[in-house]
C-alpha cells in the first residue's frame, strides 16, 4: 500500500509541476492567442478532480502494469496521447475556435507529460518503496 501511495503522490506532483510550467508559463500566450475568447478563470474543483482522477488512470493503466522505466515511458506516452486526443478531437469536431494547431500542441503535451510523470513516479517509488 505504501508503494501505491508513493507512486500516486510522486506522479501527481510531477504532472502538476509540468503542467504549471508548460500551460502557465511556456504556452500561455499561444493558448490565449488561439482560444483566448473561450478561456475562463481556472475553476479549482474541476482542475483538482482532473488531476486526481487522471493519475488514478495512469496508475491503473501504466505504472502498475509496467515495471520498467522504459515500458512506463512508452505506455505513459500512449496513455497520454489517447486521453488528450479524445478531448482534442472532440473539441475539433464541436468547437468553432479549436484549431488543429491547438489540438496538435495539446495532444503532444499530453503524451510527453504523461510519459514523464508516470516514469518519474515509478523511479521515485522504486527508490522510496521498492517492490
Amino acid at each position: 500500500m505504501k508503494r501505491y501511495a508513493v507512486l500516486y503522490v510522486a506522479t501527481l506532483v510531477v504532472l502538476m509541476l509540468l503542467d504549471f510550467v508548460f500551460l502557465g508559463i511556456l504556452t500561455k500566450g499561444f493558448f490565449t492567442s488561439e482560444v483566448g475568447d473561450m478561456l475562463a478563470e481556472v475553476r479549482a474543483l474541476p482542475a483538482i478532480l482532473f488531476y486526481l482522477l487522471y493519475v488514478v488512470g495512469v496508475l491503473i493503466f501504466v505504472s502498475t502494469s509496467h515495471t520498467t522505466a522504459r515500458h512506463t515511458l512508452i505506455y505513459g506516452a500512449l496513455f497520454g496521447l489517447f486521453c488528450y486526443a479524445t478531448f482534442d478531437l472532440t473539441a475539433l469536431a464541436l468547437l468553432k475556435h479549436w484549431s488543429v494547431a491547438v489540438a496538435a500542441v495539446d495532444v503532444s503535451w499530453g503524451a510527453v507529460a504523461t510519459a514523464a510523470s508516470s516514469t518519474a513516479g515509478l523511479v521515485v517509488a522504486d527508490r522510496l518503496a521498492p517492490r
